[in-house]
Formats: structure tokens, sequence, C-alpha cells
């Protein structure tokens, strides 16, 4: 509805849309006659685009060309996309040999983005959907991901975003946080005790690209009564040989082979 846009955003995406059709940039006085603006709405709107990398001025010319933001998050949603389909056989796989909830997700801006999740037969009720964001902190899925970052990135993001509490057990130490990064980097995979939902635990494990850098994570999620600790050490082979499996579909090649796809009849849980 008009009624709840937001004028200065519409006009920043004008201006976006617009440069985006002069590969060689286009002056700012060319640029305000285009979107019907004065040129002082026009630089102040291009100065905190440039800020954010949307928009880059070219140093010799003056002109404005896009950002290489854009093409980040491009890339993003594109690698997004190809990163659940590739998936999903190995997600259904899991969740059949599981019988848990299978989670896949990556990192963006410092959350955790649920882009797949497949059910199983012991359906539960879980905060997670498609889309929702979390705090990376607080789920399997976040540590897997962050444990593998580069230690300055990964120290950023807990310096920005802090690590606040949403259950009585989410670790809130940063030394005890950065020690169980550690953990997840010597392991091969992270868990989460009710860190983010009360009666809910994971297992997670880090999934990787054709470049060697951690894209995504995927995990197996259960009520604790049943994820217990000794199911755990069930659930982890299973959840690494399905990252380990993912990555490869990605391009990636470890040292070691990859596992062999899931046997749902051994390892479904059983009773």
């Amino acid at each position: 509805m008009d009624d709840y846009t937001v004028k200065s955003v519409d006009k920043a995406c004008l201006l976006i849309e617009v440069v985006s059709d002069y590969p060689e940039g286009i002056g700012i006085t060319e640029l305000a006659q285009h979107v019907d603006m004065v040129k002082s709405t026009v630089h102040r709107l291009l100065t905190t685009l440039m800020k954010r990398g949307y928009i880059e001025q070219d140093a010799s010319t003056g002109k404005y060309k896009l950002g290489y933001t854009l093409l980040d998050l491009g890339m993003k949603l594109l690698s997004s996309i190809d990163l659940r389909r590739e998936a999903l056989s190995f997600l259904q796989e899991l969740a059949d040999a599981s019988n848990e909830v299978v989670h896949l997700a990556f990192l963006d801006q410092g959350e955790i983005v649920y882009v797949e999740k497949v059910e199983s037969l012991n359906t539960i009720r879980m905060h997670s959907r498609v889309g929702k964001r979390v705090p990376v902190h607080a789920t399997g899925l976040g540590k897997a991901i962050l444990a593998f970052l580069p230690y300055q990135e990964t120290l950023s993001i807990i310096d920005r975003y802090g690590l606040p509490a949403l259950t009585e057990h989410t670790i809130t130490d940063k030394a005890t946080f950065l020690k169980s990064l550690e953990d997840t980097r010597r392991n091969g995979y992270a868990i989460d005790v009710e860190e983010n939902q009360l009666g809910i635990s994971c297992v997670a494990t880090p999934i990787w690209d054709n470049n060697h850098r951690v894209v995504a994570a995927c995990s197996v999620s259960g009520p604790s009564v049943r994820v217990t600790w000794e199911r755990m050490q069930e659930l982890i082979p299973l959840v690494r040989s399905t990252g380990a499996n993912i990555s490869e579909r990605l391009g990636y090649r470890p040292s070691e082979p990859v596992k062999m796809r899931l046997s749902t009849s051994s390892s479904r849980r059983r009773g």
C-alpha cells in the first residue's frame, strides 16, 4: 500500500534502477533529470548508497555506477537458490535416516537465515521456518559456520551483534563461546542444547564450496528428551556425511573421500 511507502527508500531504489542502465556511469545532473529530483537530494542519497557500497563513483569521470555490494547480494541469492536445489535430496535422506527435522541455513548480516526445512515423521513444533532469521551465536547452524570463518571476521560478528540470551542455556560469555567454536573446528560439528529454543537440541555441520569457503550449514533438530547426548553420537556421522555430500555437489574436494549416501533402513531411529 502506498500509505506505507518510505519515500526516501523508494527514491534510493529508483536511483539504483536508473544507474543500472548505465554500465559506464552517469553524471549527477543527468541522473537528477532522469528521476526528477533536485541535485542536492540526489547527492545525499548517492552519498548514503556509496557508504553502503550500493553505488560507487568513478574517480576519473565523476560518474556513478553500481557498487559491488549489489553483486555480492546477487551472488548470495543465486548461491542460496543453487544450494537449495543441490542439497534437497541429501536433506531428505537425512530427515528419513534420523527421523528428525532437518535444516539448511546460511549466514547473512550477522544472522542465520533458514533456507530449507525438511520435516520428519516425528514432526515437532519448532520456531523455525524458511526465511526466518535467528542470532548466529545461539544455534548449532550458526556455530558451525562461525567456527570456520576467518578468525577476525568471527570476532567482528561477535563484537558487533553480541551474545544476547535467548534461553537460560544460551552461551553469553565471549571466552566460553570462542571455546565452543574451537571445539567445533576440532570436531567438525557443532551442537546446540536448548540455546535457541527450550526443549530443542541439534547437531550441525558446515557446508563448503569449491573455493574451500564455508557457505552454509545443515543440521538435525529434535526434542531434547529424544536428542540426548547418546542419540547425538548416532546423529553426528549422519549430519557430517550430509554436509560432506552437499559440499561435494558444490565442487568442494576434501582430502578424504565423501561418505556414502545414507541408508535409511540402518540409520532410522528405532522405537
